[in-house]
This record gives structure tokens, sequence and C-alpha cells, in this order.
């Protein structure tokens, strides 16, 4: 159960990510209102996921999904550069996080 909710924090922390976006330096409240809203559901997931999950593990795989579905999400709606080099360096990391998930004894 710890790694579901390790990847409901992280789907978390990629929509607060998302969301500081359209805050606009939370200038706008429904924007501002969700973000913070997305920070303390991701923060609470990534909570339970430690319960069980050793931290280093369970800190780098939240921040591994929170990176890599933020850079997809980026260049999907900001238009972001798509750039190979780019798209390897999410690979490593979303190896990285895979390897990790492996080699965790939990």
């Amino acid at each position: 159960m710890a790694w579901i909710y390790l990847v409901i924090a992280g789907v978390f922390e990629i929509g607060w990510a998302i969301g500081l976006k359209y805050t606009e330096g939370f200038s706008k409240l429904g924007p501002s209102a969700a973000t913070v809203s997305l920070m303390i559901a991701s923060f609470a997931f990534l909570g339970l996921a430690l319960r069980t999950l050793p931290l280093g593990t369970a800190y780098a795989v939240w921040t591994g999904i929170g990176t890599a579905g933020t850079v997809v999400l980026g260049i999907m709606l900001f238009n972001e550069p798509l750039e190979p080099l780019r798209l390897g360096c999410i690979a490593l990391i979303v190896s990285g996080v895979v390897g990790l998930k492996i080699l965790s004894p939990h």
C-alpha cells in the first residue's frame, strides 16, 4: 500500500508544480487555493508512504515522479522544448525510480 500512496503523492506533486504556473505568483485566488491543496495532499500521501518505505527511497521516487511528470506536462501544456537530450534525461530519472522500486525491500 505504501507504494500506492507514494505514486499518489507523486501525481499530486505534478499537480501542484503545474498549478504554480497558473497562480501567477499566487496572485490568483482559485489556482492558488488549488495549488496549496495539492501540496497538502502530496505531503500527506508522502507521509503515509514514509510509515513503511525508507526515507531516501521514498523521497527520490516522489521527486522523480514529480520531475518527470512536470517536464512532460510542461512540454504538452506550455510548449516547452521537446529535445532528444531532455527526453533522455527524463528516461534516466524514470529508470532510477524503477530501479529504486525494484531494489526496495518493501
